[in-house]
């Protein structure tokens, strides 16, 4: 039995994603060696370390508007169904595959988070766990993880009932598909990859699939492989024997483990509970890597889990990728096309050989049952049936993404360009939506509609085309307005002309003072080193958009750094409204600003239960300040002096409370007091 897919919801408790940052990403990437100039290096997973990962994220605009309040919320659901598994995936979150459950018993073989609450992980800002999430383009996680991807059901020529999911990624310019299949009596589920290069130059390429599966004290990892590469947030990379660490839950502190899969083995890595089963994934070739991520037993591990999801919800990161580390892209060629399949399912083994001493014993077995389950003959069967039919036309469309792609075959049809897209891939007119129409406006009839200036500005594009087509439009004075330039700055400062994006960003202030051409400048003039200019500006950008939490947030941390308490105290109470008052990252601030001024009592008050929803990962801003509040007051209380020795012994007698505590590595001699 194969049931064809079916659309259903799914309610849980959900945080509110909020809007986006209306302020461009200003983000300088760091030059990184191109393939050709990369110097010999012994070890070739190795090569191109550092390649193409440090990407700017204009045009995405940060999510960074979310909270902590959870209230039910129904979610588009897709379900695949056999006699075996159910697979659910989210098209509105990333078309992230949500659960895939072993319908014999009933268990859940992914970590199934059972609320959805973004915190600040990935390059947009915000992410959330459980499931597998399928990183494109970009390193680390992709910039659609939160968005809404096409879904779209497809029968294929050999009779396949398809779940398709695919987008245009506004980065690299790149399309991906995944289509999702369940044959009848199948133990897996399939899930075949097309990644296109259009372009008429080569690109770094990037693909992780991340697949979360729960956390227990009898947790072991298995993957055919002996040695790993290891990248502890502490810093370096060594490669080191994993046979004694393949359970995630002996480990202390935050970990990744990227396995060294010997060439020409079946890839694939598997979690296996105490009673010998749990998910495997395995792949075609292309995809060559395996990742073990962990959060650690530490106390901000364990904070950081709860955290992103409920008490009692652990969870570990099995992954795969193209590369042998995530700290790598690969160069894709010229219209190139990329492809593999990737299969998952229940594995099942003697749990005293998997769990027993002997290393290469556990792992064998596991080889042996996961191609019992499917071997590599299959699994190219299963690619050459994928690639038969990526091309055939959906029957329909179930969610939309956004319009961005329906807006590029638009532009590209005016220009006469190739066309964006394989016919598989359609992008229907419908996904058009007022986030696209002021683009639309400039395509069809040369005009940028202006709007008021204290407005946020819209959606930003940074594609050359647009830049042509918006310079010629501001020729004309209908288009000679604040936003027209506010919108060439941006499209400068992409493409590193940060002389022409000052230029236009003036233009910009001088046609309407405007709080985002302000906060741009003032940025240039931060990073040109003249401070007061640029604190000056900022707190100019809040007075003309006091409500604006992101741009409040910004500024503080600006103020701060330059040891601007007062500053920031007098624009807490004169200016910002109390809507951005209430943030929890505002409120981190302003116990800061109450520390260098002495205020120990506000401080320790605006520390108690605090908040703060967008932590960032590794982030320990909390703890920090946790401590220097306790440093002063005991230097106070006894009459010291601030130095090493009670920092020292601060740290060993006022721990920080456990709600504080994100740190993902702790100093030994801490620990253990």
């Amino acid at each position: 039995m194969s049931s064809a897919p079916r659309v259903e919801e799914l309610v849980m408790p959900a945080a509110n994603l909020g809007p986006e940052n209306p302020l461009p990403s200003l983000v300088v990437p760091q030059p990184a060696n191109k393939p050709d100039v990369l110097p010999d290096n012994p070890d070739p997973d190795l090569a191109y370390v550092g390649w193409g990962c440090d990407t700017p994220l204009l045009p995405y605009r940060l999510q960074d508007g979310y909270d902590r309040e959870r209230r039910p919320r129904a979610f588009q659901a897709i379900v695949l169904e056999n006699e075996h598994l159910r697979a659910t995936f989210l098209p509105e979150l990333g078309g992230r595959l949500w659960s895939l459950v072993a319908r014999a018993t009933e268990r859940e073989l992914l970590f199934r988070n059972p609320v959805f609450q973004p915190a600040d992980l990935a390059a947009r800002n915000a992410w959330f766990s459980g499931g597998v999430e399928w990183n494109c383009s970009i390193a680390h996680h992709t910039p659609l993880t939160c968005e809404p991807l096409f879904a779209a059901l497809v029968e294929a020529p050999d009779g396949r009932q398809i779940v398709r999911l695919y987008e245009w990624d506004r980065i690299r310019g790149t399309l991906y598909q995944l289509d999702a299949w369940l044959p009848a009596d199948s133990p897996v589920l399939f899930v075949g990859v097309r990644y296109i290069n259009p372009h008429d130059h080569e690109i770094p390429a990037y693909w992780w699939s991340n697949i979360a599966v729960p956390e227990t004290a009898q947790t072991r990892v298995l993957v055919p492989a002996d040695e790993a590469y290891s990248h502890a947030y502490s810093g370096g990379m060594d490669v080191h024997a994993i046979h004694d660490r393949t359970y995630p839950a002996r480990e202390p502190h935050a970990t990744d483990y990227f396995y060294r899969l010997p060439a020409g083995a079946q890839p694939w890595v598997a979690a296996l509970e105490a009673d010998g089963q749990g998910l495997f994934q395995t792949s075609t070739p292309r995809l060559k890597g395996r990742k073990l991520f962990v959060w650690g037993q530490g106390p901000g591990g364990q904070r950081w889990q709860e955290f992103l999801s409920v008490a009692g919800q652990a969870y570990i990161e099995i992954q795969a990728g193209l590369a042998r580390t995530q700290g790598a892209c690969l160069p894709m060629p010229a219209r190139a096309t990329w492809h593999w399949v990737e299969a998952y399912g229940l594995l099942q083994a003697d749990p005293a050989v998997i769990h027993g001493d002997d290393w290469v014993a556990a792992r064998t077995l596991a080889a042996e049952n996961v191609a019992a389950v499917i071997n590599p003959e299959q699994l190219a069967a299963a690619e050459a049936r994928f690639v038969a039919g990526w091309d055939q036309v959906p029957t329909e469309h179930v969610n939309l993404g956004r319009g961005w792609g329906r807006l590029e075959i638009q532009r590209r049809a005016r220009a006469d360009e190739p066309a964006l897209a394989p016919p598989g891939l359609p992008f229907p007119v419908e996904s058009l939506t007022d986030q696209q129409q002021p683009w639309l406006d400039l395509l069809s009839a040369g005009r940028l509609p202006a709007r008021d200036p204290r407005s946020r500005p819209g959606a930003w594009l940074v594609q050359k085309p647009w830049r042509e087509l918006l310079r010629a439009a501001v020729a004309d004075d209908a288009n000679d307005h604040w936003l027209a330039w506010l919108h060439l700055g941006v499209m400068a400062y992409a493409v590193g002309d940060e002389a022409g994006a000052r230029e236009a960003w003036r233009t910009s202030s001088a046609r309407a003072a405007n709080p985002v051409a302000t906060r741009c400048l003032a940025q240039l003039d931060l990073r040109a080193g003249d401070k007061e200019a640029a604190l000056a500006g900022l707190v100019e950008a809040c007075r003309q958009a006091p409500d604006w939490p992101r741009l409040a947030v910004e500024t503080g941390r600006a103020l701060l750094a330059e040891g601007r308490a007062e500053t920031f105290t007098d624009l807490w109470a004169t200016v910002w409204t109390e809507t951005v008052r209430e943030q929890g990252r505002m409120k981190l601030l302003a116990a800061r600003a109450a520390l260098a001024l002495g205020n120990l009592d506000q401080c320790e008050a605006l520390l108690h239960g605090l908040v703060v929803p967008d932590m960032r990962e590794g982030e320990v801003s909390l703890t920090d300040l946790w401590y220097q509040l306790w440093e002063q007051r005991v230097a106070q209380r006894e009459g010291l002096e601030v130095d090493d020795a009670l920092r020292a012994r601060v740290r060993r007698e006022y721990p920080p409370p456990a709600d504080l505590d994100f740190r993902m590595h702790v100093p030994a001699d801490e620990a253990a007091s």
